[in-house]
């Protein structure tokens, strides 16, 4: 036997060891499969706590809230590619302790969180905050009723989607430093709506924001942020573009509010196809006082009343013969689409 069959054997006898023993790329079995973890108060679940069920999870694991109220804190941190995942916001209630400020929080300085998801769960608030996110990436907030506030601060990829958030005595949802998402969400009933500050850049789009004592949108300092096809109903004023703050606002209804578009100076405004019909001003120039700004009015403005299905009980639905259809590349203006003439007649 010559040297190259020895040397081809020694060679063939090493690699099946290799995998054999310890596997080869895409074949170790030593990485465990994800888990469901399960929590119930009555004991049915691996856990009762929801905080000993996320401390025990890995990445790739979702941990599952049975039905119940919970008198307990959360707090996310050091995790990656987890899912929380509630019954149902009608059936899920997150009460907190009242050892802290807020009742759920994601990530921790200096410790971050990585690609969490959370949904079907109703948060309650502790100390004006319900929900607090810190120092962390891809953080997905879906279909939770948070009452309170939802607060984010140096945050990559937040995305809060199809959520109900109010009842704060300050904001509904502050995002500071942070890059946000945040898609046909109901956020009503705050002193502020949505506050945008320091650096963050935001997307606001198909959102109702309603009821607030103040505006409905701040974006304020050197936030940048697009709001498209939003209904800014019934607020104290619509949106509120201030410092030196960067905005593009189109397709959006700023409707019985008392002020549409509030806009400083220094603020870089881009606004396009928007409805307004509000009590005082539709455009008003921010400054000490405040002063009517019709020169802001643009050629694509419509100035008419929306003619929601029934604003008076919060039904915001365009109605099915409405006219605020295919403008400037719209399917239609405002957060939600018209109701059909079927659905109008049942």
């Amino acid at each position: 036997m010559n040297f190259g069959m020895v040397r081809m054997l020694i060679l063939v006898a090493f690699w099946g060891l290799i995998g054999a023993g310890f596997g080869v790329a895409g074949t170790d079995r030593s990485v465990p499969s994800p888990r469901t973890i399960t929590v119930a108060l009555d004991g049915s679940g691996d856990f009762s706590s929801i905080q000993e069920a996320v401390d025990s999870a890995g990445k790739g694991d979702s941990v599952f809230i049975k039905a119940g109220a919970y008198s307990q804190d959360l707090t996310i941190h050091s995790k990656e590619k987890i899912k929380i995942i509630g019954a149902g916001v009608d059936k899920v209630s997150l009460l907190g302790q009242g050892q802290m400020v807020g009742v759920l929080h994601v990530g921790k300085w200096p410790y971050g969180a990585t690609d969490i998801e959370i949904s079907g769960l109703t948060i309650n608030e502790h100390g004006g905050h319900a929900l607090g996110v810190f120092n962390g990436n891809r953080i997905t907030l879906r279909r939770l009723h948070v009452k309170g506030m939802v607060f984010s601060q140096q945050v990559h990829d937040v995305r809060i989607e199809d959520c109900v958030i109010g009842g704060s005595e300050t904001t509904g949802v502050h995002v500071s430093d942070s890059q946000a998402v945040l898609i046909g969400n109901v956020i009503h009933d705050n002193d502020h709506g949505v506050n945008v500050t320091g650096t963050s850049s935001v997307q606001l789009e198909r959102n109702v924001i309603t009821r607030n004592l103040f505006e409905g949108v701040v974006i304020g300092d050197r936030a940048r942020a697009v709001l498209i096809n939003n209904t800014l109903v019934k607020n104290g004023g619509g949106g509120a573009f201030l410092g030196t703050s960067t905005i593009q606002a189109s397709g959006n209804i700023l409707s019985f509010n008392k002020i549409g578009f509030l806009i400083a100076p220094s603020s870089q405004v881009n606004v396009a196809y928007n409805v307004l019909f509000n009590s005082e001003a539709n455009y008003m120039r921010a400054g000490s006082p405040n002063v009517p700004a019709p020169e802001f009015t643009v050629d694509s403005d419509i100035m008419a009343d929306p003619r929601f299905v029934d604003a008076e009980h919060d039904d915001f639905h365009l109605q099915p013969d409405t006219t605020l259809v295919n403008l400037g590349g719209f399917r239609h203006l405002g957060a939600l689409p018209p109701l059909s003439r079927t659905s109008k007649q049942q």
